[in-house]
């Protein structure tokens, strides 16, 4: 045979050459909730290993990422206080806020991101403002521009809307720039499907509905098409980075929006992905370190610039190692 496809496999050395999938740990994005408080450092329930911190807590969180290579932050802020607008989401002195000014006074390199949402903060726990029991999506985008703008001028160096309000790229783009604003990049949660796997995310944000559900602004998850009707209006809008949320369940819907468009495109391994390995790992069923490989390689491999993962530490850890990447 001339044709041997196991001569580029015999050895680790080789088969790690001529790999044709690369990951970096720059391209690593950690998901971290901050709460109010002092002195909290409060496990999550549902998601074993991670946890909720008050501001005085969090830089111990952060110094533990720089020192594992990774040096990218989302905040995700749970309020005391919720209201029927969300106000605390945008308040001066809000918890992502003060989150924001003290990861930049403690760790001036880190680069930070604000998810751009009003589920945590609104006492209905849905995305926007309400009209009788429906999102008003028009009237919800003023809002989440003055989100957006509020967490800028905190210190946030990116935003991320996660809302999936029809226009608000528009909006927030066209309220930063006017506040002068123009370098501050926006990451859309442009592909955001109403998803099963969001469950221990609102356990631990404390953001669930409290009545109905999302599906008249989330994605159906049976439709592709319309991934990229919503990727290509968000890049028309401004959106300089595109995020699939899930990642493992729509690898496909990664290389699609990877494929129609020429920005760069970021997936988010969200709270149910994590909780399944763990969940799997302390019953012996799998083994946690060869899965997270596994999963992390395979969104990378569908077209996954950019990788947000309760996991991003563990994996700079296994890129040193030689593992992965």
């Amino acid at each position: 045979m001339k044709n041997r496809p196991r001569r580029l496999r015999t050895g680790a050395t080789l088969r790690k050459m001529v790999r044709e999938t690369r990951m970096d740990k720059s391209s690593l994005i950690y998901p971290l909730f901050v709460r109010e408080g002092n002195g909290v450092e409060e496990e999550i329930g549902t998601m074993p290993g991670q946890f909720r911190y008050s501001v005085d807590r969090m830089p111990y969180k952060l110094e533990a990422l720089v020192k594992a290579g990774v040096s990218k932050v989302m905040f995700f802020g749970i309020p005391d206080h919720k209201d029927a607008c969300g106000s605390g989401a945008y308040a001066q002195d809000g918890i992502v806020q003060k989150a924001f000014q003290k990861a930049k006074e403690t760790f001036p390199d880190m680069y930070l991101i604000g998810d751009v949402c009003m589920c945590e903060y609104t006492s209905h726990g849905h995305c926007g403002i309400l009209r009788g029991d429906y999102v008003d999506n028009d009237k919800t985008l003023e809002y989440l521009a003055k989100i957006a703008l509020s967490q800028v001028q905190a210190g946030a160096d990116m935003v991320a809307p996660s809302d999936m309000m029809d226009g608000r790229i528009q909006a927030i783009r066209s309220l930063l720039d006017e506040n002068g604003y123009l370098e501050t990049p926006i990451m859309s949660y442009a592909v955001k499907y109403a998803s099963a796997f969001y469950g221990p995310f609102r356990d631990a944000a404390g953001s669930a509905p409290a009545f109905g559900d999302r599906k008249s602004y989330q994605m159906d998850y049976h439709n592709r098409r319309e991934a990229l009707k919503e990727a290509l209006l968000d890049v028309e809008e401004g959106a300089d980075i595109l995020m699939v949320k899930p990642a493992l369940s729509y690898l496909d819907v990664i290389s699609q929006v990877k494929e129609a468009t020429n920005v760069p495109v970021a997936a988010y391994g969200v709270s149910g992905e994590y909780a399944m390995v763990k969940a799997g790992a302390a019953l012996g069923y799998i083994d946690e370190d060869a899965i997270v490989c596994e999963m992390a390689t395979s969104v990378y491999r569908a077209g996954a610039d950019i990788f947000l993962t309760y996991f991003a530490e563990k994996i700079a850890g296994f890129m040193d190692e030689g593992r992965i990447g």
